[in-house]
């Protein structure tokens, strides 16, 4: 495949005349449409992020093809666009070979379920270098078992693969806005790859977004890292934490650390322009559609 000929269809052209679709994470067990769909409808999404297997588990579950092809053909029709989460276990750093090879079936299986419901992305976690290795042969591991996923991306409808970093907490190979260098780098700054930033992990990790233009200076420190167009979805979480805390806890939007400026300083800054906004906070359908609307309102 020639990395600098592959096109993709961008996020604004499946998303409507909206700047930047506010929406949420929601559930599918019991139907992808059925449930997933009502659900975001529920809580006035205008974008959605679903799991296509146990965020927990190594399993590898074949979708229903009624409900894939419901889901697909709403989301094109409302002009949704749709992300997909890979598990949580998946973690390429691992110097555990055995969870270095689930890791590889696990994100072949959410890259190829994405583009069957048309998903626009697979947010995957960036992991970490267990067993006391040095984060470069962690960052080489990388690269030798994620670039050949990235290579099987050869369709116009295929997902691009978004990094997401962590929080900071142990050998975390991705924390950092300038963290997100060397893990590009190692995988040659594939045409596919993109970054899902999410605030409260971005945080929790040092940045302070609270400050005079400290949600603009982030987003500029992560431009100049990965390029421009490179940031293809937000998590938009407040935290329940103090900023440099290291740790992952959720709040809803505008009751925590963060609180709810740097989130419009945010929908207004150059880089998330056309970028969905999707949230990942506690307090059920009720939180959920208060979230969205806090953050329309915000827009």
């Amino acid at each position: 495949m020639n990395r600098s000929t592959v096109s993709a269809p961008a996020a604004s052209a499946r998303a409507g005349v909206l700047r930047n679709p506010v929406g949420g994470h929601v559930p599918v067990a019991g139907g992808l449409a059925s449930v997933g769909l009502s659900y975001a409808h529920e809580i006035g999404a205008e974008a959605v992020q679903v799991f296509v297997a146990n965020p927990r588990g190594w399993a590898t579950p074949a979708g229903n093809p009624r409900q894939d092809e419901e889901f697909r053909s709403a989301c094109a029709a409302e002009g949704i666009p749709a992300y997909v989460h890979a598990p949580y276990l998946i973690n390429f750093g691992s110097h555990t070979e055995a969870t270095v090879e689930k890791s590889v079936a696990s994100l072949r299986h959410s890259l190829r379920r994405a583009r069957q419901i048309g998903a626009l992305g697979v947010v995957v976690h960036t992991g970490s270098a267990t067993g006391g290795r040095d984060r470069d042969v962690a960052l080489a591991q990388v690269r030798e078992r994620v670039l050949p996923l990235l290579d099987e991306l050869t369709h116009d409808d295929d997902p691009y693969l978004l990094l997401e970093s962590t929080a900071g907490q142990g050998a975390s190979l991705c924390a950092r806005t300038w963290d997100f260098g060397p893990y590009f780098d190692a995988l040659d700054r594939h045409p596919r790859l993109g970054v899902c930033l999410d605030t409260c992990h971005i945080f929790a990790a040092g940045h302070d977004l609270t400050g005079p233009s400290g949600m603009k200076q982030t987003l500029d420190l992560l431009v100049e890292t990965v390029g421009e167009g490179r940031l293809k979805l937000i998590h938009a979480n407040d935290s329940m934490d103090v900023v440099g805390a290291h740790k992952d806890r959720h709040q809803n939007i505008g009751a925590g650390h963060i609180g709810a400026e740097p989130f419009r300083e945010l929908l207004a800054h150059p880089a998330t322009e056309n970028v969905p906004l999707v949230i990942e906070t506690p307090g059920g359908k009720e939180g959920h559609a208060a979230d969205v609307d806090r953050l329309k309102s915000l827009r």
